[in-house]
């Protein structure tokens, strides 16, 4: 299928009125498919991606019943860039879980000096299959660090790779083809500046990154409307 065809695939769409609502549904939802991973498997595999929108997400988890015990928490996406740089996605992550979360936390390898090495590394360290994985939605239609244009599109294995320079930054990310081999993928698209992207990603329009999600198991929660 090429990149201006649209996919067959569907995906389930919970629509709230607000972006708080959106993010509290969403909320509820990782911790049912948590509990549900560690009952059947004994551990729950999350990847969360960077903007602000997943903060929101994360802060709420203190509402429900979570094994964050069992639980580890990878990252989607990240800003190459020292530990304690403010813009490090890392850096949101950590101060949107809930204090003294026993979760085990799998930062991107993206202070390293080879960071080909770095991905091969990250991989690595990825399971077979991510539980659920967590994707926003930009209104040029990127999703993680998948951007339109830049070749890292196109690159498969190892499943985590380096983007060229977008928005002043390059970034580690997770590949279409480990996206599509999680069990389920979680959108929370918050925001009305994204609606045309919206309605590309839910046509499937493959012109845009988001589109060439090929991921099975897809569930959307949105503030807005239809």
């Amino acid at each position: 299928m090429s990149p201006g065809e649209t996919s067959r695939r569907r995906i389930r769409v919970v629509r709230r009125a607000t972006a708080d609502l959106a993010a509290q549904d969403a909320a509820a939802h990782v911790a049912a498919v948590a509990r549900r991973a560690v009952a059947q498997r004994g551990s729950f595999a999350l990847a969360v991606s960077g903007g602000r929108s997943p903060w929101r997400m994360l802060a709420e988890l203190a509402e429900h019943e979570m094994p964050w015990a069992s639980t580890q928490v990878f990252q989607v996406d990240e800003r190459i860039g020292p530990r304690d740089d403010p813009q490090r996605n890392l850096t949101g992550l950590l101060a949107a879980l809930p204090a003294g979360c026993p979760a085990e936390i799998i930062p991107m390898p993206v202070e390293d000096a080879d960071l080909a090495v770095g991905c091969a590394t990250y991989a690595r360290a990825l399971p077979p299959r991510l539980d659920l994985v967590h994707l926003g939605l930009g209104a040029d239609g990127h999703t993680a660090s998948l951007v339109p244009g830049d070749p890292v599109l196109e690159v498969a294995e190892p499943g985590v790779a380096v983007t060229g320079i977008y928005r002043g930054r390059r970034r580690m990310t997770l590949t279409f083809l480990r996206i599509a081999r999680a069990r389920q993928v979680l959108w929370l698209v918050t925001g009305e500046e994204k609606r045309d992207a919206l309605d590309r990603l839910l046509v499937g329009d493959r012109s845009i990154p988001a589109g060439r999600v090929d991921n099975p198991d897809q569930v959307l929660f949105t503030d807005i409307p239809g």
